[in-house]
């Protein structure tokens, strides 16, 4: 009779939680209605608000030490209550600048020392991906800036004022930037600080680490990543809930 093998202890995998999220949810959201005055970023949309869908995204990975949501100056103090169905123990809130790069700023600067990654994500992006925020982190552990992006499959078209097509522009190489974008904190850090030493603003995180020659790659985003600027978008998210890419 062959011996018995000695067992083989279950020992759990030690995770660093060395990733901090910055939730950009500042805005005023102006053109997307409804009547009751709420905020754009607090509205429902596939069962639950907009903030929340991303906060509970992101406390799902272990990796992740803290998420901070940059809100409203005027919420800021007095979040609505449906905030800490989470993790509150990984929760933070920042009051929002007067653009959205600083309220980046504010967001990063909350952060705990021991984050050395940074994932940054607007809350108008409800239905991000974990499999989307899962190609990010990999990359951006490489030491790059990472930005998930679906290629252009329209015909791209330059007119003036009048409406006249003046030229059509090869779509070629061509990506849609969604979030969350991550990057090593020391170089999202370096590449505020020079936005804010030359007066820069870039629609997007990524271009002020562009605009200072550091490395930023791109990585398949998901079209249920859609971002929210219209009432009748929030019926086109409603109808991806549940769908996975």
């Amino acid at each position: 009779m062959s011996a018995e093998l000695p067992a083989v202890p279950d020992v759990a995998k030690h995770v660093v939680r060395d990733i901090g999220v910055v939730i950009v949810a500042a805005g005023a959201g102006t053109r997307v209605g409804g009547g009751s005055g709420e905020l754009k970023q607090f509205r429902w949309v596939a069962g639950k608000p907009m903030l929340l869908h991303s906060v509970q995204l992101f406390q799902q990975r272990d990796d992740v030490a803290m998420v901070v949501c940059v809100l409203p100056k005027q919420v800021a103090g007095d979040p609505p209550p449906w905030l800490f169905q989470s993790d509150t123990e990984r929760l933070l809130v920042a009051p929002g600048g007067a653009t959205r790069a600083e309220s980046v700023r504010n967001g990063l600067e909350d952060l705990p020392g021991t984050c050395r990654y940074v994932l940054i994500h607007d809350a108008a992006r409800p239905l991000a991906t974990a499999a989307t925020v899962e190609r990010v982190v990999a990359k951006m552990r490489t030491g790059r800036g990472v930005v998930p992006a679906l290629p252009v499959v329209d015909t791209l078209k330059t007119a003036g004022d009048d409406g006249l097509i003046s030229a059509t522009v090869t779509r070629a190489g061509l990506w849609r930037a969604q979030t969350p974008q991550g990057f090593p904190r020391d170089m999202i850090i370096q590449a505020h600080e020079h936005a804010v030493a030359t007066g820069q603003d870039g629609t997007d995180d990524a271009s002020l680490c562009e605009a200072l020659g550091l490395e930023v790659v791109i990585v398949r985003g998901a079209e249920r990543a859609m971002k929210v600027t219209e009432e009748s978008d929030l019926a086109l998210l409603d109808a991806w809930q549940g769908v996975d890419e």
